[in-house]
């Protein structure tokens, strides 16, 4: 079985990359994030021409999460049960499914914007969130794992130049901690192995030429339990996918179970 995921970066710009490789790659599961559109403009026919079903929690221009698979989707959960709201609003950052003999998650967790901003202080209440909601699962015999886009840093070996972070999000003691707990939990951090160079980073900015200079973040993550991560074969960073006109600032992240 191959469970992916992929922060798209929108997936109206991206969906003729996002169908070509899920019948190149021959995905079975892929976790989205950032989808950027409402939940009717979701390509929900394109990938049913493919064989794959979706499951989407998505309202507009921001955000947005969805689990597409080809193995089935059932008892799909849409959104973090008791996660914080932002501004008043609970964001569309969390959809969880059972595909086949795996549960899974997708999630988009808040980006934080600077230490001391209210954006970042939502972030740490909607991981602790997350830690509550998965810890039945976490600590369950079925296969089970978080994927997505956590928009931090686990280590520093995880980002290209900790230096150029210093005082900045993604890397701070809080985050990580959070990130501890939810390991705490029962999961464990998926690492994957790079495409190229010695570490899998699977996100690069846009700007300064950072993918052709490699400066990259390691912020996709897949955190599983004890039954996931045994079954793990194989884990890698599409870093192919990251090239090229069109592309998303993220690398797809792949992990092959035998279940």
């Amino acid at each position: 079985m191959r469970i992916a995921t992929w922060n798209v970066n929108s997936i109206t710009a991206r969906l003729p990359r996002l169908l070509a490789w899920l019948e190149s790659t021959g995905t079975d599961v892929l976790c989205v994030q950032e989808t950027k559109c409402t939940a009717e403009q979701f390509p929900t026919e394109e990938l049913r021409a493919l064989g794959y079903e979706s499951a989407v929690n998505a309202t507009g221009r921001w955000n947005g999460v969805a689990l597409v698979s080809r193995v089935g989707l059932a008892d799909v959960v849409t959104g973090l049960p008791g996660g914080p709201e932002y501004d008043g609003t609970e964001e569309p950052r969390a959809i969880s499914a059972t595909c086949g003999p795996v549960r899974v998650w997708s999630v988009y967790v808040p980006n934080g914007r600077e230490v001391g901003h209210d954006h970042y202080a939502y972030k740490l209440r909607w991981l602790d969130a997350l830690r509550t909601a998965v810890g039945p699962d976490a600590a369950g015999e079925r296969p089970f794992a978080v994927l997505g886009d956590y928009n931090i840093a686990p280590t520093d070996d995880d980002v290209w130049d900790v230096t150029d972070f210093e005082g900045a999000t993604h890397v701070t003691e809080p985050e990580r901690a959070a990130l501890a707990e939810l390991r705490a939990a029962g999961l464990s951090d998926v690492v994957p192995r790079p495409l190229k160079y010695d570490r899998p980073y699977t996100y690069w900015d846009y700007r300064q030429l950072s993918f052709p200079k490699n400066k990259g973040m390691r912020i996709d993550l897949v955190y599983g339990n004890k039954s996931f991560t045994e079954a793990v074969g194989d884990s890698y960073v599409d870093r192919e996918e990251r090239k090229g006109k069109g592309a998303s600032d993220h690398a797809p992240v792949v992990v092959d179970l035998d279940v």
